[in-house]
């Protein structure tokens, strides 16, 4: 092949009719099938992550309570050996002589206070009975 018949050749209105292609059906049902079955897949796996997720959010936070919890026994703690030291009662009769001048009483001066015991319960096999008075008895009338 010389120069001139190669350039004859580009040369040339060379017409590409577009060529057209049957669509294969079964690829087209392969590839819904495949994408159907990936979509599934990643959803599964998205909530399976999800769930996992969120197991250890909680599980951090149950471990963040039952801390609190601890802290907050301490000071429950702590506040209820404050309140038995400032109901002690040498601690009271201290403050009492000392901040506020009161004076011990003498035995003679001391009035015992007895308490009075609540009656006990009636029987049970008593059954106590009310008579309602109708409006003639009240009036007098017979």
């Amino acid at each position: 092949m010389n120069r001139q018949d190669f350039e004859d050749v580009i040369r040339r209105d060379v017409r590409n009719n577009p060529i057209v292609r049957e669509v294969d059906q079964k690829w087209v049902r392969d590839l819904r099938r495949w994408g159907v079955i990936g979509v599934i897949g990643a959803a599964v796996v998205l909530f399976a992550a999800w769930q996992h997720f969120e197991l250890l959010k909680h599980g951090y936070r149950i471990e963040q309570l039952q801390q609190e919890h601890v802290r907050e026994l301490e000071i429950n703690r702590h506040l209820r050996l404050e309140i038995e030291t400032l109901r002690s009662p040498a601690r009271i009769e201290r403050i009492a002589t000392g901040r506020l001048n009161l004076v011990v009483p003498d035995s003679g001066e001391t009035i015992v206070v007895e308490r009075v015991a609540p009656a006990a319960h009636p029987d049970p096999s008593l059954v106590a009975t009310r008579r309602e008075e109708t409006v003639d008895e009240a009036a007098g009338l017979p």
